[in-house]
């Protein structure tokens, strides 16, 4: 127990032999229950974690016949901690990559009631340049810029970080079959809890890098993947936020900006056409380019504009929640 609540640490692994016992014996004693759910692993990750579970009745094991991603082991991990009523639910990743150290700072908001959700952020200290690897590094920045947008969770980064802690009402309320499961599940778990309205926060942690870990992300694939994910769950959030749940007019700041963009984008392409043709600019057809760009970009800003103040209550802290 950890505050008169009952804690429960769910650890995905996909052939994770050489680290998930490190994970494991590191655990903090307040921990009730420690579940790992491993992804159909080809190593010898099992074995160990048979091996660890000697004696201790506080370790559980899942096995997947079938990879399913880490957010599928996540969903698993969810599911059991649910059924047996955890207050909190802790993921930490079984590369050892997140450190135990920090696991109470990201428990003490949700166990008090203060946040929903609290995620870990690797940028606040000030060592992530340093010591993440340097495309990880940009990719993460960027990607966070782009899922503030996608989320409605202005107020957080590093939305790549997988050490996360639930309560039980968002795991209770979600339906988490519907995350996705591979690379780019952090992103959407966020997608889903803004739809419901929870109240997130980011805690600093320590960026934890070299201690063995074996990255099996592929940067190329993964642009285009998550790319198409977040823009699939932008209009969803909008959809289910804004129309289903409840009406908000940013659904025609949106319309309007993202419609008048592609206009002025054949409008350009037009000008580019004649110029490159004929040697000279249409000067109507230039102007009619500018307005409907300028149009767009101001609808477009003013939709994020409301999209952050209807959120706003959903930061922790914020005197109107």
């Amino acid at each position: 127990m950890y505050k008169d609540k009952k804690i429960c640490v769910v650890v995905p692994a996909y052939n994770e032999g050489s680290q998930i016992a490190g994970v494991i014996e590191t655990m903090p004693e307040y921990v009730d229950a420690v579940v790992v759910v491993d992804d159909a692993s080809i190593d010898d990750t099992v074995r160990v974690v048979k091996e660890c579970r000697q004696g201790r009745a506080d370790l559980v094991l899942i096995e997947h016949e079938k990879n399913q991603g880490c957010g599928g082991a996540v969903i698993s991990g969810y599911a059991w901690a649910a059924e047996r009523d955890f207050d909190v639910v802790v993921r930490m990743d079984g590369d050892g990559q997140m450190n135990p150290d920090d696991l109470t700072s990201l428990i003490d908001p949700v166990a008090t009631g203060a946040v929903d959700f609290a995620k870990g952020n690797r940028f606040f200290s000030g060592k992530a340049y340093e010591v993440m690897p340097k495309l990880r590094y940009l990719g993460t920045a960027f990607l966070s810029l782009l899922t503030k947008i996608v989320s409605g969770y202005w107020h957080l980064s590093d939305f790549q970080s997988g050490y996360v802690a639930i309560g039980r009402k968002a795991l209770d309320t979600v339906d988490w079959q519907q995350m996705y499961t591979r690379y780019g599940q952090p992103n959407d778990q966020l997608i889903l809890l803004n739809v419901y309205n929870f109240k997130v926060k980011d805690v600093p942690v320590d960026p934890v890098y070299h201690v063995g870990e074996v990255s099996g992300i592929k940067i190329k694939k993964v642009i285009f993947t998550l790319g198409w994910l977040l823009v699939k769950r932008f209009f969803w959030r909008l959809k289910e936020k804004y129309i289903i749940r409840d009406f908000h007019p940013l659904v025609f700041f949106y319309a309007l900006g993202l419609s008048l963009g592609g206009f002025s984008l054949l409008l350009f392409l037009r000008v580019f056409f004649v110029w490159f043709t004929s040697g000279h600019i249409p000067t109507i057809n230039a102007f009619a380019a500018f307005s409907s760009f300028i149009a767009s970009a101001q609808f477009t800003l003013f939709a994020m504009w409301f999209d952050m103040e209807a959120n706003k209550h959903l930061r922790p802290g914020d005197p109107d929640a």
